[in-house]
């Protein structure tokens, strides 16, 4: 029997297995439907190929209609996915023709060209009619057609189909290749090579596994073929043996040929370890797990359906009215069918302190000690624990010894970590699965991927309370200092008083003016005191007469130097606004014109309206600013120019509310010449203005 003959024989028995299993495992796809035709027709080419080997059949026109079948039904699966991935596009003129339309044409030549010539010159034995030239050249095109449209196939893939059609493209562009290589040198030659045709069966069926490993991983082509994970580790381990066993022994044969008299003995020594080794790596428990998680990654589908898994996990995570940490516990503990778990957080000072549980008891400890042995393990090796796995055998988790906190949560089943920044944020204790005994690779995989984005989630979650948190305590920093503002300035007032009490306290306009003041403080005190307890600041809104409270404001400035003026056109001009607080705006900056200018100077108040725009101007002929105080200084809270007794955020504080009414203060100042605030304020229409007009 000729070497031909078994090499086909291998191919025909690999695609025959091939078929049986893509037959079995068929549901109905089209694309399923070519690969099982194609896997069909390449059992029989084998087959027939076998028997023109023995010379059984002699006839070509048979052998060669079966190759054209099997390459015809590869080039179409492989055109119908390019379709598919492509979608469908607008065509025009002779573009319209498709590519299965042209492959057609071109088909309908190679098949009278390879089948009916030779069909022909029989019936009418005349040999001349074939011409083997045209009949290898049309071989040639076909497999540079196949070649073609494996590369638009793998390009116009994304990068996860990618994965699962790489060994396909490998399996049946080796073939294809191969064929042109053969075809091209018989053209070249004017004669087919016997050794390349002989090897042809054999490289064809050596790519049947890799044809199985993509059918398997693609759902798309509906074609579930399953072999057992523990016949494909068992099968992987004895090859692997195997090989192991043929290359040591050919080590120790080239070690006694060239070893001379001590060849004997030291063949024997080799064979004695390397066999000792091998025994150790078939019964290393380490070496098996890791072997098999390497097949199972890499041989069969997952064990999820990852998209699903994701969308499910976020829809967790981002819905529902639980807080985020308890949506974490559900989101995380779900993924492996378990009920709750507890949810730890990491603190600055390296413990962890208990945040949140779902359907399980707070535990006992809410923060763990300083140096807790299972943190530091997490923190080291970022690892998912297995409780049940450390209790059976506890050498995997080489140096982790379990506190008793952790020992004492019931139902306790897998730690999880939280890994934010390739840091440990946190971790949840998992309560046993409903449904799972034991978790695999994957399992690990899939819970450590999800808790990392928790713990981003989290992290957010965290941040928005101390945000929250620091926003509170900065307007409650923010109102103390207002109110203390005010208070100096009634401590100011209230040390005037005293001040001036030894040497006019006998004079009844100065009773008369302290007892008003006096009120006025206790007024002014009263409303701080309301604002200290509502948390708020100026929230009273009122129709408010401008011109009237200008005039107040000079009035009780008056006795300063130099007692400032107002000008303006109108007698009244309403505004909406806390009454106090824009009494203390304008007062603040008349203050600080006053403490600016010299008594012979001038501090002028101008008012002016403008449509419904009313414009207050403070001018003062004092020391003036530059534009580098105004623009750095001016408005920077607490940076006061008069020391001890100054606090700085008056100005501060006056823009800030005048921008709280929708208006705005501008400076304009000059050093030596004096300076000009300008406040703009949206007026009010007099018709919604109250009767009193304050």
């Amino acid at each position: 029997m000729s070497v031909g003959f078994f090499s086909y024989l291998f191919a025909f028995i690999a695609y025959t297995a091939l078929t049986a299993l893509l037959i079995t495992a068929w549901r109905g796809r089209s694309l399923g439907r070519l690969l099982i035709l194609a896997s069909t027709l390449s059992a029989l080419w084998a087959g027939v190929s076998a028997l023109s080997a023995l010379a059984v059949i002699t006839f070509p026109g048979i052998l060669q209609l079966l190759e054209l079948g099997r390459d015809t039904f590869w080039c179409l699966f492989l055109l119908r996915s390019v379709h598919a991935n492509q979608g469908k596009e607008t065509r025009s003129g002779l573009s319209r023709l498709s590519p299965i339309t042209l492959f057609s044409l071109f088909l309908a030549v190679a098949s009278v060209i390879t089948v009916f010539t030779p069909l022909l010159a029989i019936l009418k034995s005349d040999s001349s009619l074939i011409n083997r030239d045209a009949t290898l050249g049309i071989w040639v095109i076909f497999n540079i057609i196949g070649l073609l449209l494996l590369e638009q196939f793998f390009r116009n893939s994304s990068s996860d189909q990618r994965w699962a059609i790489k060994h396909l493209c490998i399996a049946v562009g080796s073939i294809f290749a191969y064929d042109f290589f053969m075809f091209a040198d018989a053209l070249l030659f004017k004669q087919l090579n016997p050794s390349l045709w002989n090897a042809r069966g054999l490289v064809n069926g050596l790519m049947v596994p890799l044809i199985a490993i993509s059918i398997a991983r693609n759902p798309k082509w509906s074609l579930d073929i399953y072999v057992s994970r523990n016949v494909v580790f068992q099968s992987f381990t004895l090859m692997g043996a195997g090989i192991y066993l043929l290359v040591m022994a050919s080590a120790g044969y080239y070690i006694r040929f060239y070893g001379g008299s001590w060849g004997s003995t030291l063949q024997i020594a080799f064979l004695s370890a390397t066999g000792a080794l091998l025994l150790i790596i078939l019964f290393s428990g380490a070496i098996r797990a890791k072997i098999r998680v390497f097949l199972s990654k890499h041989f069969f589908n997952y064990k999820y359906d990852y998209r699903e898994e994701w969308l499910r996990f976020t829809q967790t995570l981002s819905e529902g009215d639980e807080e985020v940490p308890i949506r974490i516990i559900r989101a995380i503990s779900t993924l492996v069918d378990s009920a709750g778990g507890v949810l730890w957080i990491r603190q600055d000072d390296g413990r962890y302190e208990f945040n949140s549980c779902l359907n399980m008891p707070e535990p006992g400890s809410s923060v763990t000690q300083e140096n807790d042995p299972l943190c530091q393990f997490i923190e080291t090796n970022q690892w998912l624990i297995d409780l049940d796995e450390y209790q059976s055998n506890p050498d995997i988790y080489t140096g982790l010894i379990l506190p008793d906190w952790i020992q004492s949560i019931d139902d306790a089943w897998l730690v999880s970590p939280l890994l934010f920044r390739t840091r440990v944020f946190g971790f949840i204790v998992i309560t046993h699965s409903k449904s799972q005994k034991a978790i695999n690779w994957e399992d690990r995989d899939l819970l450590k991927m999800a808790g990392q984005q928790a713990a981003s989630q989290l992290a957010q979650h965290l941040s928005e309370k101390a945000l929250t948190q620091a926003r509170q305590f900065e307007a409650f920093n923010r109102l103390s200092a207002y109110v203390v503002h005010d208070l100096k300035n009634i401590l100011a007032q209230q040390s005037l008083i005293v001040s001036n009490a030894e040497k006019h306290k006998h004079k009844p306009e100065f009773v008369d003016d302290v007892i008003n003041t006096v009120r006025n403080s206790v007024e002014r005190m009263t409303r701080l005191m309301e604002q200290m307890k509502s948390g708020m600041r100026g929230n009273s809104s009122q129709q408010i007469n401008l011109v009237k409270l200008l005039q107040e404001i000079i009035l009780a400035h008056a006795s300063g130097n130099p007692a400032p003026t107002l000008e303006t056109d109108s007698e009244t001009v309403h505004v909406s606004a806390d009454r106090e607080q824009l009494a203390t705006v304008f007062g603040h900056i008349v203050q600080n014109a006053q403490d600016a200018t010299p008594n012979q100077g001038r501090v002028t108040i101008s008012l002016i309206k403008r449509n419904d725009i009313v414009v207050v101007e403070i001018e003062d002929t004092g020391s003036g600013m530059d534009q580098a105080f105004i623009q750095k200084r001016l408005f920077n809270p607490f940076d006061s120019t008069k020391g001890l007794t100054g606090m700085g955020i008056g100005v501060f504080e006056s823009r800030e509310y005048i921008r709280s009414l929708g208006g705005e203060i501008s400076v304009k100042s000059t050093p030596g010449q004096g300076s000009t605030f300008r406040i703009t304020l949206s007026s009010t229409p007099e018709t919604e203005a109250t009767p009193d007009g304050a």
